[in-house]
């Protein structure tokens, strides 16, 4: 660095370097050179080559900390890069394939959210998660750690959608099937059985609606987002029944639990269900905002191998860095003593008093020629100080916080001679102030129109000059004095503002002024400190400047303190159960963002599901006589497409029907294998496999949302919410996870592919199959298929209804014997359902809570 920068590392640079490698937390004073400490940690952890992060507030401070290092990185043979808002993906891509990156705490974390949603390897920016050093860190693991970041969406379909749909429902004629009643026999335009709450549209409900949209094909790929949206729509108009099914209360659909005959509060059903019900009573659509993914800070930088950070005020929080992150705090000492003074509050009975005194100690300052600082807790308390200051006629500059560059050049300048700067509490973080002002932070921005360097050099002269002898002035005043206009509910956000002064040995002061009309002063210490004034003699306009006083204050301040970390523990204790969640989720997504998850697991999960079929079915307990050969027939063509009737079970044992179907399995899905190729067959497995898990994904976090917003008043039941928050949202992740599984088998099975004879047929299929749920996003261009029945024994086959003789139960639906066991861990698990059991809830038709 001296060679390249003629800056010298000082000692205590040094032993900063040395804790942020170890991986703690540098607790180093203001002017102390943290930005060129990191460089040398950065450094020493990027040799491996796996990539390391500089972790900043703003977007200004990773570009500037990222070029004022860049020379001396590059000269030691390593490359820098920086990210920042609205950045190009080509462009962030690179910076994150530097060695050393910088960037803001938002920036890192909605990219690895982003790479999280990502459908191909190419689509992927961050590397690895083996070292970062946080600046700031206190701000942003401490202060911006109670807000999640999220990603949400639009709802994928608009509510006039939904609106066309109930009336063309409203026009198609319906047919009840009848028990023992054959599908297809009515000249309907659709079916329906409320028993099994399953709709079957017929032919001429298809061309209805196709007219009616003016599409073409209704079970074209392009189109079948459109296909759920009439079954759901055909439901809400045969199946759900308002005042039976369903309420309205103050124009808003809510379930009525069947059980119970009681509101469901909160509760919606899913899969467009609810918004379909909406649309037929005529009351508004509550369409929300979807939750893509999200994450809270903690849980995000404790991805990281190895984590450190570097503030100037990190020792009040030591306890929670501890407990949370696992980060020990190290105070590092100054490289030259402090001597700033901190002198003792100066505490007034009403904010009235306060604010006319402060203002007449900037005047005296003012007129001594001594900069003034003032902090302010926001910039309706900046702009009340900035009037008192004008009807004074006192000049002075309040910072305004939107625009970073402007606000380092106003800070770097606030050490000028009877300099009045008013700033709020987080303003001019990352920019030093030098006493008697910077010149080289003026001349990058009043001198960068200046092409001529003789000129610009001869003005940047004159410059420093004047700095130098404004300096002297400054010293003589004693230095920047500090001025805090009320406490803030952090000591260590007081801290922040103090440590402006007295930077590099400086010399300096600081005073906060506070009244009882203050919030903190107020809500936490209003009653024993007005006793205390009391008995001190308060009078009106005179201040108390009492340890006493401030030894309230910091009693006080450490109420809230306590409070605020409880809070944020608070969230990521429940945050912790997601991520647990988010990591399975993710980690397969990159399992099958790799090739990982393909054939064999395809396969697997397909056998896993047949044995669940014949273990319902075909129970080993139970003679061939009693055995359910229909409802059989119906699970293996719901789950594999496989055609009612295509295997003579007569004369045949458990053992054999399962080798038999098992094979035919295999033979359907290398016919469709050899159609495609090989290759293109694992782009379409990747393809659906990432379609179910994130349409699955988002679907659990609105699950999870709702079930949050009420999960607070399981303890007016003396019970606690973080347990049944656990205990219910890992069932929800269950049922995700095996709704997963069984749609990756369903979709695959049923995928019927068209060989196309050239590159440029349109991917659309060639004719018309029974409607199945698909995912939203396009399939692959280059392949034709259609979503259908696959046939048994290799051979393409019409779909046939065959009448369920026993209800339809999800393997984790409750088992209709009451048992409270779910259904394969009882009767599921012995070879049917009970006899004489009601039947369940249809699995198409979850419940969100």
């Amino acid at each position: 660095r001296k060679r390249e920068s003629d800056q010298r590392i000082f000692d205590v640079q040094m032993m900063g370097g040395i804790v942020l490698h170890e991986g703690d937390i540098a607790e180093m004073k203001t002017g102390e050179g943290k930005t060129f400490v990191a460089s040398m940690p950065l450094f020493l952890n990027a040799l491996r080559g796996n990539g390391v992060h500089l972790v900043t507030v703003n977007d200004y401070l990773a570009r500037r900390d990222a070029e004022w290092n860049r020379p001396v990185f590059e000269r030691l043979g390593m490359s820098v890069g920086h990210i920042e808002n609205m950045m190009a993906f080509d462009d962030r891509r690179a910076a994150y394939a530097a060695d050393v990156t910088y960037g803001t705490n938002s920036e890192f974390g909605f990219d690895y959210l982003r790479d999280n949603m990502a459908v191909s390897g190419e689509g992927l920016v961050q590397r690895s998660y083996e070292y970062a050093i946080v600046d700031v860190v206190d701000s942003i693991l401490v202060d911006e750690a109670r807000t999640p970041l999220i990603i949400s969406g639009e709802p994928e379909t608009a509510a006039e959608l939904y609106y066309d749909f109930a009336r063309i429902a409203k026009q198609l004629r319906g047919h009840e099937l009848q028990p023992g009643e054959k599908s297809g026999e009515s000249d309907a335009d659709y079916e329906y059985d409320p028993k099994h709450k399953t709709v079957s549209p017929h032919e001429s409900a298809i061309e209805k609606v196709e007219q009616t949209l003016g599409i073409e094909n209704l079970y074209g790929a392009s189109n079948m987002q459109l296909v759920n949206h009439l079954s759901q729509a055909l439901k809400a108009e045969s199946l759900f029944h308002r005042d039976d099914d369903y309420v309205i209360q103050d124009g808003e659909v809510k379930i009525v639990d069947e059980f119970t005959g009681r509101i469901m509060e909160g509760r919606r059903w899913s899969e467009g269900l609810h918004q379909a019900v909406e649309a037929k009573e005529g009351v508004a659509i509550q369409e929300e905002h979807l939750t893509l993914a999200t994450i809270t800070l903690q849980n995000y930088f404790r991805l990281y191998e190895k984590l450190a950070g570097m503030t100037g005020t990190a020792d009040t929080e030591a306890s929670e860095f501890h407990q949370i992150y696992k980060l020990e705090v190290v105070v590092i000492p100054t490289n030259m003593p402090m001597i700033r003074e901190d002198n003792q509050d100066m505490v007034y009975g009403s904010e009235r008093e306060k604010y006319e005194a402060l203002a007449d100690e900037i005047v005296q300052l003012r007129e001594k020629r001594q900069p003034v600082l003032v902090g302010t807790v926001s910039i309706e308390k900046s702009e009340r100080l900035s009037e008192l200051l004008k009807k004074r006629k006192v000049p002075h500059v309040v910072l305004n916080a939107k625009f970073h560059e402007k606000e380092a050049e106003i800070v770097a300048q606030a050490g000028r001679s009877g300099a009045v700067t008013i700033a709020t509490n987080m303003a001019g973080r990352g920019t030093d102030i030098v006493l008697g002002g910077n010149a080289d932070a003026v001349a990058s921005h009043e001198l960068k129109e200046i092409q001529d360097p003789e000129e610009f050099q001869r003005r940047l002269a004159m410059l420093q000059e004047s700095c130098v002898v404004d300096k002297q002035t400054v010293l003589a005043a004693g230095g920047l004095h500090i001025i805090g206009t009320e406490r803030h509910e952090s000591r260590r956000v007081d801290n922040q503002l103090r440590g402006r002064s007295g930077r590099q040995g400086d010399p300096g002061s600081s005073r906060f002024y506070l009244s009882l009309e203050d919030d903190l002063m107020r809500i936490f210490g209003s009653d024993r400190l007005q006793n205390i004034m009391r008995k001190l003699g308060m009078e009106e306009g005179v201040p108390i400047e009492h340890g006493m006083v401030s030894r309230s204050i910091e009693r006080a301040q450490k109420q809230v303190e306590a409070r605020n970390f409880e809070t944020r523990k608070h969230l990521l204790e429940y945050d912790d159960v997601m991520n647990r969640q988010r990591e399975e989720i993710y980690g397969m997504r990159r399992e099958i963002l790799r090739g990982e998850q393909g054939r064999d697991q395809v396969l697997q999960l397909a056998e896993m599901i047949l044995d669940y079929v014949l273990t319902r079915h075909f129970s080993e307990d139970k003679s061939p006589d009693e055995w359910d050969l229909a409802a059989g027939d119906v699970d293996l063509q719901e789950y594999f497409g496989i055609r009612a009737g295509s295997f003579d079970y007569t004369g045949k044992g458990r053992d054999q029907i399962r080798e038999s179907l098992l094979a035919a399995l295999h033979q359907v899905y290398d016919r469709k294998e050899t159609i495609l190729g090989p290759q293109m067959m694992r782009t379409h497995e990747k393809f659906v496999m990432l379609q179910v898990v994130d349409q699955q994904w988002k679907d659990h976090l609105l699950a999870i949302d709702h079930l949050k917003e009420g999960i607070g008043l399981r303890g007016y039941g003396q019970r606690d919410p973080l347990i049944e928050y656990k205990k219910e949202s890992f069932e929800l992740f269950t049922l995700m996870k095996e709704r997963i599984e069984d749609q990756i088998v369903q979709y695959l099975f049923k995928l019927q592919p068209v060989a196309r004879e050239s590159e440029s047929e349109a991917p659309e299929a060639h004719e018309r199959r029974a409607p199945v749920a698909m995912p939203s996003r396009r399939a692959p261009a280059n392949v034709n298929y259609s979503y259908g029945a696959a046939a048994s024994g290799g051979q393409d086959a019409k779909v046939e209804t065959v009448q369920r003789n026993a209800p339809k139960v999800g393997r984790n639906d409750p088992c209709p014997c009451g048992s409270g066991k779910k259904y394969k861990k009882c009767h599921g698990a012995e070879g049917g359902p009970a006899r004489g059991a009601a039947a369940p809830a249809e699995d198409g038709l979850p419940v969100s809570k």
